[in-house]
């Protein structure tokens, strides 16, 4: 069978699957997710030994530390992605919620029910967790899922997704509900991008390049993020231990993610006291500091920041630093600069914390904390299945609501219009 037949087969399949997927009860999809997360965590050893499978043949391609990093199923992954399979099987199931419901003059009663998408095609690089992240998630809000993984993790998407399958097969979820691309051929890819008759939304998640193919290539509608330029404000009011600790796990705890920090914006007033401390703390992590002029002024030995680190993805320890006036020189910087992901701003002067929430136009704001809580699983959608910053029709980290869109539904007693 060829590329394009194969890719056909497996849509097709899938949005028979979507039908059925439409009518399971909450009841039946828990238990399949239940199932999934024990399945998961049992067959750890066989899940680390395909995964070793992807890591050797990385290594042979130098691929870098941080794309290796992303790669690797870990104890800890492992238990994450069972512990997120069992959030979601706890999660209220959003199919069938009335989210509002009005009355006409005629009488009739107007509402609107979520209803599933139907079928999710899921293209997405290096993270094998990915692939148990997006099938539960869809499970459970009533989608069929395609997922396209990267050549790089082909062992460890397989591992995982026949472990789903077993779990899905032993619950009664219809068959080829969750179904991985075998090929890496990336003319699957292309294939997958044709089939809007089949498949209703497209979900890419990797580096800049993957997702600006997708856009360009796709005749179904794509949620997307370009990368994630994320930003520290420290405010003149901060408290100098919570300032050193947040913009300290905001750039170093893992800095090959997209809601890393990449700039870190400085009020002038609290530079001289903040800045030496905090340099020195990243200079013992291994983090190359760029800064502006004002920043080298009170930190002589570091790199000068260029007009082109103001907007870099670097994933890396790398950190461009600028001192700023104040609230509005951080707010226009990032609103300029930034990439609509997550911001965040240390502060105790509530009314600039409000105004900051307001003011700045990213998909995730926060105060007095990390950027690294920009992710589902840490804000309680139980997982992600990526995240948006396109504004239509979700901004942000993508849960269940979101893999649902919404119909009316009308109530009327022989009503006729005149």
């Amino acid at each position: 069978m060829s590329v394009k037949d194969g890719v056909l087969e497996i849509a097709k399949a899938a949005r028979q699957a979507s039908f059925g997927l439409a009518k399971l009860e909450s009841a039946a999809k828990n238990r399949a997710l239940l199932k999934m997360a024990d399945g998961v965590v049992a067959a750890a050893a066989f899940l680390k030994e395909e995964n070793k499978k992807d890591i050797e043949a990385a290594e042979k391609k130098g691929l870098t530390k941080a794309m290796i990093e992303r790669l690797t199923l870990s104890d800890k992954v492992i238990a994450t992605m069972a512990a997120g399979l069992r959030e979601v099987a706890a999660l209220p199931d959003p199919v069938g919620e009335v989210t509002k419901m009005w009355k006409r003059p005629n009488g009739l009663m107007v509402g609107r029910m979520r209803i599933p998408i139907g079928v999710i095609g899921i293209i997405y690089e290096s993270r094998p967790n990915v692939t148990a992240d997006a099938a539960g998630l869809c499970l459970k809000s009533g989608n069929a899922v395609v997922l396209r993984g990267g050549s790089e993790a082909i062992n460890s998407n397989n591992a995982i997704a026949k472990i789903l399958n077993e779990a899905c097969e032993a619950s009664g979820v219809p068959s080829r509900s969750i179904q991985v691309i075998p090929t890496t051929d990336r003319e699957a890819i292309l294939e997958m991008l044709k089939l809007e008759e089949y498949i209703d939304l497209i979900i890419p998640r990797g580096g800049e390049g993957l997702i600006r193919f997708v856009v360009e290539n796709s005749k179904i509608p794509v949620i997307k993020h370009y990368k994630g330029v994320c930003h520290v404000f420290i405010d003149s009011s901060a408290d100098i231990d919570m300032a050193e600790r947040i913009a300290f796990n905001a750039k170093v705890q893992r800095p090959g993610v997209c809601n890393s920090m990449e700039t870190l914006l400085v009020h002038k007033d609290i530079a001289g006291k903040f800045l030496p401390a905090m340099l020195e703390k990243y200079r013992a992590a291994g983090v190359e500091v760029r800064g502006c002029e004002r920043t080298r002024q009170v930190v002589q030995d570091i790199k000068a920041a260029t007009v082109e680190d103001w907007s870099a993805e670097y994933l890396d320890l790398i950190l461009a630093v600028k001192v700023v006036d104040g609230l509005d020189e951080a707010v226009d910087h990032i609103n300029r600069y930034g990439s609509l992901h997550t911001e965040s701003i240390v502060t105790s002067d509530y009314a600039n914390s409000q105004r900051f929430l307001r003011e700045v136009n990213s998909s995730t704001v926060l105060v007095n904390a990390s950027t690294r809580f920009s992710d589902g699983f840490q804000l309680g959608l139980g997982a992600e299945i990526g995240i948006s910053t396109t504004k239509i029709h979700a901004f942000g980290p993508m849960g269940l609501e979101e893999l649902t869109t919404q119909k009316f539904i009308i109530y009327g007693e022989g009503q006729i219009r005149e």
